[in-house]
């Protein structure tokens, strides 16, 4: 059983390895992505954002994989899509997103 951090700043419970990056502070995520290779011996761990976020996943994937598990993992696939939705107001909207995997070596 795994948490994923929330992209609306909540937790919640799921089956596979995806940190959703969002609000709360960064080393949150980095351990969040730190604890998946260690403590449950992930073999691949998906760092999905969208948005304002996306320069935030980029920075968590950077420094777990170069600070914490240095020769340990590998960025494996960034994946770029938009999702389109509708907003508070009505309107449609369209978001950017990316998927980073990380994977051991």
């Amino acid at each position: 059983m795994m948490f994923i951090v929330s992209m609306m700043g909540g937790t919640k419970m799921a089956e596979d390895n995806t940190i959703f990056i969002g609000e709360k502070p960064f080393m949150n995520y980095v351990t969040a992505v730190v604890m998946q290779f260690t403590t449950k011996n992930a073999g691949d761990i998906f760092i999905k954002a969208r948005g304002k976020f996306i320069s935030r996943a980029v920075d968590v994937a950077e420094v777990a994989s170069k600070r914490f598990l240095i020769n340990q993992v590998q960025v494996g696939d960034i994946k770029i899509d938009s999702e389109e939705f509708t907003n508070k107001e009505g309107r449609q909207v369209r978001v950017s997103t990316i998927e980073i995997t990380l994977a051991k070596k």
